[in-house]
C-alpha cells in the first residue's frame, strides 16, 4: 500500500515567543524601573532561563520549520539572550571585577543593541505592532548600555521605563495573534 504524505503543519510560533518575551522583559525591566525592590530582583531569574529563554528558543527552531528566517533568528536570539543573562547573573557577572563591570555589561548591552537595530531594519516589513516593538527594544537596549558604563542608575531606570513600554508593546503583538488564532 503506497503511503500518502501530507505537509506537516504547526501553529504560529510568534505568538508564544512574543508574550515570553513581554512577560519577562516586564518583571525585568519592573526592578529596572525600580519597582522591585533590589532583594527581589532574583525573582527574574526563573523566568529569564525557563520563559524568556527555552520558551523563545522553542519558538525560533518552530519558526524555522516554517521557514520563516526572520522569526526563527528572532526568537532563537533572544531566547538566547535570556538564557546568557541568567547565567552571566547566577555564575559569571559575580567574578567581574568592580571597576571592569560597568565596561563588561555596558558592551553586552550595546552588542544587543547593535543586533535589535538591524532586526529594527528588517521589521519595517513587518506588522506596526512588531516593528514598534523593535524600535522600543533598541532605545532600551541602548539607553541601558548608557547607564551601565555610566554607573547611573537613573539612567538605567529610564531604561527600566522603556523596557516596560517594550513588554506591553509585545504582549499587544501576542495578543492580535492569538485572538486572530481563535477566529475560523
Amino acid at each position: 500500500m503506497a503511503q500518502t504524505s501530507t505537509p506537516s503543519t504547526i501553529a504560529d510560533p510568534a505568538p508564544l515567543g512574543l508574550a515570553a518575551f513581554a512577560l519577562t522583559t516586564f518583571v525585568l525591566s519592573a526592578a529596572n524601573a525600580g519597582f522591585i525592590p533590589k532583594s527581589g530582583e532574583a525573582v527574574v531569574l526563573g523566568l529569564a532561563f525557563a520563559y524568556g529563554g527555552l520558551a523563545q528558543l522553542c519558538a525560533g527552531m518552530w519558526e524555522f520549520k516554517r521557514n520563516n528566517t526572520f522569526g526563527a533568528t528572532a526568537f532563537t536570539s533572544y531566547g538566547a539572550f535570556w538564557l546568557s543573562f541568567f547565567l552571566l547573573v547566577t555564575y559569571f557577572a559575580p567574578k567581574i571585577p568592580p571597576d571592569a563591570a560597568p565596561t563588561a555589561i555596558g558592551f553586552f548591552l550595546v552588542a544587543w543593541g547593535i543586533f535589535t537595530a538591524y532586526m529594527t531594519i528588517a521589521a519595517l516589513n513587518l506588522s506596526k505592532p512588531v516593528l514598534t516593538v523593535f524600535v522600543l527594544l533598541t532605545i532600551t537596549f541602548f539607553i541601558l548600555a548608557s547607564g551601565a558604563f555610566t554607573s547611573n542608575p537613573s539612567v538605567s531606570m529610564l531604561g527600566g521605563y522603556f523596557g516596560l513600554a517594550t513588554a506591553l508593546a509585545a504582549w499587544y503583538a501576542s495578543a492580535i495573534g492569538v485572538i486572530a488564532s481563535t477566529k475560523t
